[in-house]
């Protein structure tokens, strides 16, 4: 679908929006500053931060629901004020508000006519979305009966409706169980296999490292940094950690290349340097312990949001150091 010479489907450039606070709005609190970012063709760019971090703020502007302050930004190589592009494009925000009274075909079908689909052509995409975000069966009921997660399929269809080039999804996730996730994540798969360009925001750290090209991490504002996972994380093995019973403290003491510990019930869980796995797997066996599984450590996406944000604390029973 795309050439080489293709612009970006987003281009933004120093795009920067604050909003007024304070008695008599006299004060402003920034939510984008200077935000500088390229969105290939047919990739799908994971838009990661904290609340608050700006991501929704950044999808309203590029989408027209905001007015920047300054700065620009091209969609589909057009300016993003532009009318024309809309139609090339779906977008899902992150709290859908549908028409509570239409069912999900009668909302579809209106949807379709903004757009300027043909009722022969809206009838067909209508059924098969709704087949494919799994509401075929409520195709006909009102959407005031519906839960969080059946809005949130429902906004999905409509956001695929134009067949569009590129989709932009704030938190698709939002509301959907375990069911819902995995349709999500297969629909992005889709679409990255037909080319197209899927831009999502997202808090779920792992479906962000399971789907996407690229990622961007925003923090207060501002772009922290932006390439793909191999990247940006610590790829290489950071250390090994070893699961051993049959062993004491005393051998523990002993035992070669060991950076943390942490007691499992009758069982011990180890971080050992890569170097010293041969030794230690033979002082284990010496002493009539069994090794029963080795992992290879590397750097999660999880691991380097927390220490690029500076939040968050490590859950469970902690390390102890050897």
């Amino acid at each position: 679908m795309t050439t080489p010479t293709a612009a970006p489907a987003v281009e933004i450039a120093g795009l920067s929006k604050s909003y007024p606070t304070g008695w008599m709005h006299r004060g402003r609190r920034t939510a984008l500053a200077d935000l500088t970012l390229s969105v290939p063709r047919g990739e799908v760019f994971g838009y990661l931060g904290p609340n608050g971090s700006g991501k929704t703020t950044t999808l309203k502007v590029l989408m027209g629901l905001l007015r920047a302050d300054r700065g620009s930004a091209r969609v589909l190589g057009e300016p993003h004020t532009a009318r024309a592009w809309r139609y090339r494009a779906g977008y899902l925000p992150e709290n859908p508000y549908l028409y509570d009274y239409l069912t999900p075909v009668e909302y579809l079908d209106y949807a379709g006519q903004l757009l300027g689909i043909a009722a022969v052509d809206r009838r067909g995409r209508a059924h098969r979305l709704l087949e494919r975000v799994g509401l075929a069966d409520a195709a006909r009921v009102p959407m005031r009966r519906f839960s969080k997660g059946m809005l949130q399929r429902a906004g999905l269809a409509q956001a695929l409706l134009n067949d569009p080039e590129l989709v932009i999804l704030d938190e698709p996730m939002t509301g959907l169980d375990p069911i819902g996730r995995h349709m999500v994540k297969e629909l992005i798969l889709e679409l990255r296999e037909q080319g197209r360009t899927v831009f999502f925001s997202t808090h779920i750290l792992a479906d962000a490292e399971s789907l996407c090209d690229r990622v961007g991490l925003l923090r207060g504002g501002r772009l922290v940094t932006v390439g793909r996972l191999d990247e940006i994380l610590r790829i290489d093995v950071d250390h090994l950690e070893v699961l051993l019973s049959g062993v004491d403290g005393a051998l523990l003491d002993r035992l070669p290349g060991l950076k943390g510990r942490r007691a499992l019930g009758e069982r011990w869980s180890l971080q050992v340097e890569e170097a010293s796995l041969a030794g230690l797997v033979k002082s284990v066996q010496q002493a009539g312990g069994r090794v029963l599984a080795v992992q290879p450590v590397r750097e999660s996406l999880e691991e380097y949001f927390l220490r690029q944000v500076g939040g968050g604390t490590e859950t469970g029973r902690p390390w102890e150091a050897a």
